[in-house]
């Protein structure tokens, strides 16, 4: 999921390690804990795989000070991205994965985002049932406290499932749309001239003057 995530980034455009690190933490840092110890040992493994590449030849303005090494995608780095953002596999739907694929939503087809939200709702929907059960079980056998702790997380998957019922409707939506329409016309813009109104007159020719006489 990092390599993902780092492909994600780098395909807006090349990066330095400092601000990838702050672009990473930005994106994955309501999701998940990121490890910085991590990240350059990443990008040295994405290096020999070549699917970055590593620019440091760009001296810093100060003597003495550290160059700054900038980080760019590569075309067999962009195959791998899409590979990857077409995988809507079960890692995809558990709690770390989800928020990086979700992060780069805008990057991968309707297609494979649909099958990653039912996806994820369904692991949830199972963690409903988990706790539901748990819930039952333990009514009589926990002090207070517990049974709240426990009522709050089963609210809090309630909510999630609802929140993913939202988008997997507006997704399939948009997987309906693509499906439908007339081959070649997927990528066409869509006019923003309003239509003419009805009895608005049309303006007069440039060849014909309006005190005329036919």
């Amino acid at each position: 999921m990092l390599d993902f995530a780092i492909l994600g980034l780098l395909h807006e455009g090349p990066m330095h390690g400092y601000e990838l690190k702050k672009r990473l933490n930005a994106a994955l840092g309501a999701f998940r804990a990121f490890s910085y110890g991590s990240l350059y040992p990443t990008l040295n493994r994405m290096q020999v795989r070549g699917w970055i590449t590593v620019d440091d030849s760009a001296a810093a303005s100060l003597l003495g000070a550290r160059r700054r090494v900038t980080y760019s995608l590569t075309t067999a780095g962009k195959q791998r991205f899409a590979e990857l953002a077409d995988d809507a596999g079960p890692r995809s739907w558990d709690d770390d994965g989800f928020g990086v694929r979700l992060a780069f939503f805008s990057r991968t087809s309707p297609e494979a985002r649909l099958r990653i939200l039912e996806g994820r709702r369904s692991r949830l929907e199972e963690r409903r049932e988990d706790l539901r059960a748990v819930l039952t079980r333990s009514r009589t056998k926990v002090d207070s406290y517990t049974a709240e702790l426990q009522r709050h997380g089963l609210e809090n998957v309630d909510r999630d499932v609802h929140w993913l019922d939202g988008l997997i409707l507006a997704e399939r939506g948009r997987v309906s749309e693509r499906s439908t329409a007339p081959p070649g016309t997927e990528s066409l813009p869509r006019s923003t001239e309003p239509p003419p109104q009805s009895g608005t007159p049309l303006p007069a020719s440039p060849d014909r003057r309006p005190d005329a006489v036919s």
